[in-house]
């Protein structure tokens, strides 16, 4: 299994940028002394964002995706967010719906053995990445086909006051009436009548974001969303969330 380090330079950020990436490229067959990647192949790859606080090196330094990522056969990105929960912010050169649901996407295809199907192109993030990355998931649901959110912060629009607003917007009962509510990005989806991808959400029974959550999964439910769901017992803490990646995989179309 390649662990590699990528930094480039992103039109959508206008700054150098790091990711790192899974790639299975070298898998050896040590029976017939050969590389078992095969000619021509295009590998099926998540894009995996962090949480709050967090960075490119949270998911390989905090979890077992890459070894679990390697018996999957599956590429892994991981990009870096800072805490700018992966949507276009009023600053400039912060774009980071343009980065997440087009640029990343189609630089690492150039770089990288990566397929351009959807069906083999799928999105998953944890508490802002959660959000990252069912929000993008769906405004880019002709990308990803499935979509993975793992304790998402989906209460960011729950308190619309003056005092709650968390700097991003420049104002939060506005972005609310936007398709920066992930509520509001999956009707016009619905309405669109575009692709639904399938999705995965789940939520420790001790994380204080359960009851977000729950109601994100039932609306999408009633809209006719294919959601499975996961619940345990749990917290907003790294041994949730390595268990749920490793659920993730096994749900995901693979091998």
């Amino acid at each position: 299994m390649a662990l590699i380090q990528v930094n480039y330079m992103s039109k959508a950020l206008f700054r150098l940028v790091p990711l790192n990436v899974i790639l299975p490229a070298d898998r050896f067959d040590a029976d017939n002394n050969e590389y078992m990647m095969k000619k021509d192949q295009k590998f099926k790859t998540l894009y995996l964002l962090h949480g709050l606080l967090g960075n490119y090196t949270d998911w390989v330094s905090r979890t077992r995706i890459q070894q679990w990522a390697e018996e999957k056969n599956l590429a892994v990105v991981m990009p870096s967010g800072d805490n700018a929960f992966y949507f276009k912010s009023r600053t400039p050169w912060n774009d980071y719906e343009a980065f997440i649901g087009d640029e990343l996407p189609a630089i690492t295809r150039q770089m990288f053995p990566l397929s351009d199907k959807r069906e083999d192109t799928f999105i998953a993030g944890l508490s802002m990445g959660g959000y990252g990355a069912l929000r993008n998931g769906i405004v880019f649901s002709d990308t990803f086909s499935h979509v993975i959110g793992l304790s998402s912060a989906l209460h960011i629009f729950d308190d619309l006051s003056e005092e709650a607003n968390i700097g991003l917007f420049d104002n939060l009962e506005e972005a609310s009436k936007t398709n920066l509510n992930p509520k509001i990005a999956a009707e016009d989806m619905f309405r669109e009548k575009r692709e639904i991808p399938k999705f995965y959400m789940s939520c420790g029974r001790q994380d204080d974001l359960l009851g977000v959550n729950v109601d994100f999964r039932d609306f999408l439910r009633k809209n006719g969303a294919d959601v499975t769901w996961d619940e345990e017992d749990g917290g907003h803490d790294w041994d949730f969330w390595d268990s749920q990646i490793k659920k993730v995989l096994d749900w995901l179309p693979l091998l």
